[in-house]
């Protein structure tokens, strides 16, 4: 019988039928409850497919996407690049079926190593904070910008400039901060209300591009192909627009982050992120068909300054493309909050383990809200922070912001990498891929490695000043202060998450 438990599909079946409470499960991590379990398995949900958002990710980069494949590459390369991150999404959600904890990829990645604990946790928890940060900060800016199209619409007097954007891109983010001060419950409540505003914006967005405009494309020109990069080669181009997808694509490590305020985590949290991405990807093919099929002048909306509100304008009149630009304002605001409290949640937990310089202070959690509102305002500094030198160039804000996707991404693969590299002996938590994990995990890493390489090739030809790529000149930064900083000083204080004591005495730290 011992022999029989000690295989994987054994300990699977076992862990299928061990039930713990939440409370129990995070006491057996080392972590007293100081955060409330107000997140129903919708809620988890919720915060990630708001946070994917796919609304904001598409008329944000879908005029990238013209110039760099066309159609072909928008509409076959979302299919394929969609069922690559739901492969990441599912590595992922095993691991955080087995570790439900706020701190996430960090904390997992600190417990799945075989050596140096530390150091895989301190990278991991570095890169995820920075491309959490400049997730928030882009977004808001993206908002910003997006606002400022509706006005100049609706006040063709109105000229946007780079002050304007980072006045209003503060607004924001100042906005979702004291949002996210307030009880979980409010949080929770705007999420629910994120699903349902992306879903029927989605249905009235797709409805008005099917009914109103007096033509439509061709069922062939999904397969048109166009490579404006300035590059000659058509395959790299069309490789350059597999990113739409995958700026798409990303923060739905939100319901990991949120595991601690979420009732029966080991399953909904896991059950939050494959959801979220297998809807987002259904929902985003509609609207990416629908936006395709409603080109006009290709040239035209190509060129504008918001190709999809272009198209909008083309199809529907003005005053309609106001209207449902509105509609994707409001998606935008919605994904920045959501950004936010995730960040926030990871910037507790990696300050309850000491990996941030005034630990104690920003993991300290209010007793009457129950939030870390220290770390909200932490977060919020922060994301103003990377705002602030689009006051001067939006190149340097783009630069700064670049690292957003590569650092998120990378984050994903190191603890599915050493999930992986653990083999047998990893102890899978009640939701888990069983026999499937193994081919799934390698599938996820070598997407990533893949994707990442793309995100820091040059985007644009000729390649100048403000046409180049500087992912990886701001990666390289991110991760040199990171090991500075840990052979310095943190590979002495540092050695990984922490653990509080046994479990009845973390359970005696408990907030009541």
């Amino acid at each position: 019988m011992s022999e029989r438990m000690s295989t994987p599909r054994a300990r699977a079946r076992a862990a299928d039928a061990v039930v713990l409470d939440d409370d129990a499960t995070l006491h057996a991590m080392g972590y007293p409850r100081k955060l409330t379990r107000r997140f129903k398995a919708f809620d988890n949900f919720a915060i990630s497919f708001t946070i994917i958002n796919i609304l904001s990710g598409i008329f944000s980069s879908f005029g990238f996407g013209m110039n760099a494949g066309g159609p072909r590459i928008l509409v076959f390369g979302w299919i394929g690049v969609s069922v690559m991150v739901l492969l990441i999404g599912a590595a992922m959600a095993e691991v955080a079926s087995a570790y439900p904890t706020s701190g996430a990829l960090y904390f997992s990645a600190g417990k799945l190593a075989k050596r140096h604990k530390g150091a895989w946790s301190w990278f991991t928890g570095w890169l995820n904070f920075v491309g959490q940060i400049g997730g928030t900060a882009a977004t808001g800016y993206a908002a910003a910008t997006f606002i400022q199209v509706f006005v100049e619409l609706q006040w063709p007097s109105y000229h946007p400039t780079a002050h304007q954007t980072v006045l209003i891109t503060a607004l924001i983010i100042v906005l979702q901060g004291l949002a996210n001060t307030f009880t979980v419950q409010l949080v929770a409540l705007l999420n629910r209300i994120s699903v349902w505003w992306l879903l029927i914006g989605l249905v009235v967005i797709v409805g008005a591009l099917i009914v109103m405009p007096d033509h439509h494309q061709s069922a062939s020109f999904v397969t048109h192909f166009e490579n404006n990069t300035g590059f000659t080669s058509g395959l790299y181009g069309g490789m350059l627009g597999l990113l739409v997808t995958s700026w798409t694509f990303t923060g739905f490590d939100g319901s990991f982050h949120m595991s601690e305020e979420t009732v029966q985590a080991t399953v909904s949290a896991p059950k939050g992120i494959t959801r979220a991405i297998g809807c987002s990807a259904i929902a985003g093919l509609v609207l990416m068909l629908a936006l395709v099929y409603s080109i006009g002048d290709y040239a035209k909306v190509a060129g504008a300054a918001a190709p999809p509100i272009q198209i909008l304008i083309d199809g529907l009149g003005l005053r309609t493309a106001k209207v449902l630009l509105l509609i994707v304002i409001g998606a935008m605001l919605f994904c920045g909050l959501a950004n936010l409290t995730s960040n926030t949640r990871q910037i507790f937990a990696f300050s309850r383990d000491g990996a941030m310089p005034g630990s104690r202070w920003w993991h300290s959690v209010s007793l009457r809200t129950r939030t870390p509102v220290k770390a909200v305002w932490l977060a919020v500094g922060c994301s103003l922070a990377l705002v602030v030198p689009g006051w001067w160039s939006h190149t340097a804000f783009t630069a700064i912001v670049s690292v957003n996707v590569v650092g998120l991404f990378l984050a994903y693969a190191v603890p599915i990498f050493l999930r992986l590299r653990l083999g047998d002996s990893f102890q899978p938590g009640p939701w888990h891929l069983g026999r499937w994990g193994r081919p799934i995990g390698w599938l996820a890493v070598v997407w990533i490695l893949l994707s990442s390489v793309l995100f820091m090739l040059p985007q644009a030809s000729p390649i100048t000043v403000d046409s180049f790529n500087y992912a990886p000149i701001a990666l390289a930064i991110v991760l040199l202060i990171a090991t500075v900083w840990w052979f310095a000083t943190a590979r002495r204080r540092f050695q990984g998450p922490v653990s509080y004591g046994r479990p009845d005495e973390v359970a005696a730290m408990d907030l009541v």
